[in-house]
């Protein structure tokens, strides 16, 4: 099967968002938002692509999307007028991070959800589909010229999505990389922070299963597929846990975790709108 298409949305999105620029759909005054939107982009396929040919170690990948962070820092420090540096959360109100939110919340942001996005995958369906449905909530409750610069990646990623979900193609760690930053950059710019933070607490959830197990239990979360269903032993992720002594088929289990990351999507958007 065709391996690492996601590199298809790096250059699709990258055009879109220069023609976007070009023809002055961006608002944006002493930054551009479609181009920095582009930028991140790009450097998400890059260190996405460097995965897929040498398969990085972890301790080295994990931190790469730093370097991701610094067209949105530049884009934050220059359009502090317009860019908040507080953020809404339930139960714990408003907190306003000040000149640190642009020097240690954007580069920690970027990394947590890159990397998080990029630990749920491993089925047919499940690392395109999932981040779809996060990229479609933020640009619900997005002003309108956002919703015209992600409009077209977000379709171009749709189509991917159908036939990944179909096994006919895999996006592999350049498409992961690529829509995990497509989704921080986003939310950076469009001051959603919040409903992303929301909407992805599926994914830190599983990456923090993960890392547990890791470091604490020193065994990676694994299934077994019997030629027709999906089984696991052991409870170390969220795929693992929704497969535990439960035998099911991989569109059930893609399909329950897209219910779940829906849900919180849904959440997050409500709380925006409220």
């Amino acid at each position: 099967m065709p391996w690492g298409l996601g590199v298809t949305y790096v250059l699709f999105a990258t055009v879109y968002l220069f023609l976007m620029y070009f023809l002055k759909v961006d608002s944006s005054v002493n930054a551009s938002a479609s181009l920095t939107l582009a930028v991140c982009i790009l450097f998400g396929g890059f260190m996405g692509m460097l995965d897929d040919w040498i398969d990085l170690k972890w301790r080295y990948k994990a931190f790469m999307p730093l370097i991701a962070a610094l067209p949105l820092m530049y884009y934050a420090l220059a359009n502090q007028d317009i860019v908040r540096t507080s953020i809404s959360l339930p139960l714990l109100g408003t907190i306003n991070f000040g000149n640190t939110y642009y020097f240690i919340i954007i580069p920690i942001t970027v990394m947590v959800v890159t990397n998080a996005v990029n630990m749920l995958g491993g089925l047919n369906g499940l690392e395109t589909v999932c981040p779809a449905i996060v990229m479609f909530g933020l640009i619900a409750v997005s002003p309108e010229p956002a919703q015209i610069l992600m409009a077209g990646p977000l379709v171009f990623w749709l189509v991917l999505a159908y036939f990944n979900v179909r096994g006919k193609l895999f996006v592999g760690n350049t498409g992961s990389f690529a829509i995990g930053l497509t989704v921080t950059s986003f939310a950076v710019v469009t001051d959603l922070k919040s409903s992303m933070v929301i909407s992805i607490i599926p994914y830190v959830f599983n990456s923090a299963f993960i890392l547990l197990s890791i470091f604490y239990i020193r065994h990676k979360a694994n299934v077994v597929f019997d030629g027709k269903r999906l089984i696991s032993d052991h409870r170390r992720s969220l795929v693992t846990l929704i497969t535990y002594r439960r035998p099911l088929t991989e569109w059930q289990v893609v399909a329950i975790v897209s219910a779940i990351v829906a849900v919180f999507t849904a959440l997050g958007a409500l709380y925006y709108l409220i």
